[in-house]
């Protein structure tokens, strides 16, 4: 894989790779991946979100990372940083998003490896996500040691408007002391 890079995305490169990452969740959603939008979804659709992706980078509010595979960015993943003051040591992890070419080549690992690097470098120990109950991304997230928290019924909807359960997880990257109840 020594053709596959995973890189974070400045402001300006974030703006710069609109249209790569518009046609990865557009390809996401058409494929059926319940990742908050209906399909049918084409690229020029997810450009109004991604915009709104480079501003939060520009805001620090936001991490991008990207997989690119012969300079192609095929995907990507975000930490959500921008958390209320009682939690400056959690993260969200968004849209882990590989384009269905580029399935099967490990691009789901290496982001996510990188983004709890991110996350460390952020000073974030503690990351959350959820995903679609059933979804290939759940057998992803626990192989990857993240722990299941629960989930909710009818939680969100598929891209075809069928209701989906959300799945929860979190990771600790460092131990967590218990508090005494």
């Amino acid at each position: 894989m020594s053709d596959v890079s995973i890189r974070l995305l400045t402001p300006a490169q974030a703006t710069a790779a609109l249209p790569a990452l518009a046609d990865i969740l557009a390809d996401c959603v058409e494929g059926g991946a319940s990742v908050g939008f209906l399909s049918p979804y084409r690229p020029q659709d997810a450009m109004p979100y991604w915009e709104g992706v480079a501003r939060a980078v520009g805001n620090g509010e936001t991490v991008l990372l990207v997989a690119e595979k012969n300079g192609a960015i095929l995907g990507t993943v975000q930490l959500g940083i921008g958390t209320l003051p009682n939690q400056p040591h959690r993260a969200d992890l968004k849209k882990l998003l590989v384009h269905r070419r580029a399935r099967g080549l490990g691009l789901s690992r290496l982001l996510m490896d990188a983004a709890e690097k991110a996350a460390a470098a952020h000073g974030r120990h503690i990351l959350v996500l959820d995903t679609a109950t059933g979804s290939p991304a759940e057998m992803i997230y626990e192989k990857l040691g993240w722990q299941r928290v629960g989930v909710i019924p009818h939680y969100a909807l598929m891209p075809d408007g069928r209701y989906c359960g959300s799945t929860f997880f979190y990771k600790a990257l460092q131990p967590i002391e218990i508090w005494p109840a």
